[in-house]
């Protein structure tokens, strides 16, 4: 009997040495521009200095590799084994900076930890919780996500915060349309690559205007260190409350549901089905990423969308492509210059590219609401309530910062965060709609309900 031949696995395959570089390098600078977004944000919000801000940058490259070497090598139960890349994600940023607002940096960082340490234990039972989470729920609290990100895009703008002697000035605001510009000029125009590293390529054109206009001073970066390890505990010792870690797990979840999204899209490129046992490695993976982000000062992790695309592009499947793109983020985060660099940017810079990725933020949960009939049922319309009361309640926080402030401590946390609230409602609402005057998700098009939740990055 003749043998059939093994059937080749493009997931397993490993290419020549330099052509795993080359591939792998291109892997992060699709996503490199997210990587260093979350932690710029982060620490500017809260007002951190420079060399905080150099840590919060290195620590967040350094743990999106070995998040991805997590996921693409896999752990004994943690790690898919498929071509995933993990990055910081922007869904838990707005909690993690009013945690650190109301209490301080230890305790956010410590209901990071714990968030993740519930995500590993929860992941086993994630998929089930996947129905509380349909498009119409996703796309309401992704939506608040975008809104809520858009004062620290105006604070950048002015050029620090409100008060700041030169708030405002028109130099900044017109760096920061410049850049924004510059980066919608090579959106529209580029194609392939280019495109892909818009951001990128406007965040360093924004940087050579704000150094030709006397905006910027890379001048720090000589005074550090060209390598060095990231320090553990960076803002000390982690503080454990119930209620920031409620929150956050609350964020983790969302993430969940977008983690999945890009799970099953990848897997179906790669050839290979992701069943129940998949999405728990998966999950399991987000989890023990998000605890080891905790303890050196990075934040929470999903897969990114764009490393779905650009394996659509290549054709390349090879989840050894993808862990060394992993490896050479650990190699960039060991280089305390580089995060330097970024940290030196202009405000107006960032706050000219953080309208842009921001209002795309909020489009993607949208999209998600486009998705869904809100008119369906006997209730002419009802299922418009639950994206109007979450989108609404979740604005409350921003639009008022002192409404909540009068509740008691754990209670005041959790209604200040604009995530929470609409999530909150969101899933609460179309619980009771659910009889059949619920929002009812498009069904036209054969999606899969699990992939109907448009991947955020």
């Amino acid at each position: 009997m003749t043998r059939r031949p093994a059937r080749h696995d493009p997931v397993e395959e490993r290419l020549p040495p330099w052509r795993m570089l080359v591939c792998g390098l291109q892997h992060v600078l699709v996503i490199y521009a997210g990587v260093i977004s979350v932690p710029l944000i982060f620490g500017a919000a809260l007002g951190l200095g420079p060399a905080q801000l150099v840590l919060l940058v290195n620590a967040s490259i350094l743990t999106s590799g070995v998040a991805t070497l997590i996921q693409t090598l896999g752990v004994g139960p943690f790690g898919a084994r498929l071509p995933l890349i993990q990055a910081s994600s922007f869904i838990a940023l707005p909690p993690m900076m009013m945690i650190a607002r109301d209490y301080d940096l230890p305790t956010a960082y410590g209901a990071v930890i714990g968030a993740g340490l519930a995500t590993c234990v929860l992941a086993p039972f994630a998929s089930r919780l996947a129905r509380f989470f349909p498009p119409v729920v996703i796309g309401s609290v992704i939506t608040v996500v975008g809104l809520s990100l858009m004062p620290a895009a105006a604070n950048w703008l002015g050029g620090g915060r409100p008060g700041d002697p030169g708030f405002g000035a028109p130099a900044h605001l017109l760096l920061g349309f410049a850049t924004l510009a510059l980066t919608l000029l090579i959106t529209a125009r580029a194609s392939g690559t280019g495109r892909t590293l818009a951001i990128l390529l406007g965040l360093a054109g924004g940087a050579a205007i704000g150094v030709l206009t006397g905006q910027a001073d890379f001048g720090a970066v000589r005074q550090v260190a060209w390598v060095a390890l990231p320090p553990i505990l960076p803002f000390g010792r982690p503080a454990f409350h119930i209620a920031p870690i409620l929150i956050m797990t609350v964020a983790m979840m969302v993430i969940l549901v977008e983690t999945t999204g890009n799970c099953l899209a990848v897997s179906r490129l790669a050839g290979r089905a992701a069943g129940r046992d998949v999405l728990t490695r998966t999950y399991a993976a987000d989890g023990l990423s998000t605890l080891l982000g905790g303890l050196f000062g990075g934040t929470p992790y999903n897969a990114f969308a764009q490393n779905t695309g650009l394996i659509a592009l290549t054709g390349i499947r090879s989840r050894f492509v993808v862990a060394t793109a992993g490896g050479l983020m650990v190699a960039m985060g060991l280089f305390p210059r580089l995060g330097a660099a970024i940290a030196c940017l202009p405000r107006p810079v960032l706050g000219g590219s953080a309208i842009l990725m921001f209002g795309m933020t909020a489009m993607a949960g949208i999209q998600d609401l486009a998705r869904v009939r809100l008119g369906g049922g006997s209730g002419g319309g009802s299922g418009a309530l639950v994206p109007a009361v979450a989108i609404g309640a979740g604005i409350l926080p921003m639009a008022c910062p002192t409404l909540f402030a009068h509740l008691p401590g754990p209670l005041r946390i959790m209604t200040g965060s604009g995530v929470f609230l609409a999530a909150f409602s969101a899933v609460s609402l179309n619980l009771l709609l659910s009889s059949g005057t619920a929002a009812e998700v498009e069904a036209d098009d054969g999606d899969d309900p699990a992939t109907l939740s448009t991947p955020l990055t």
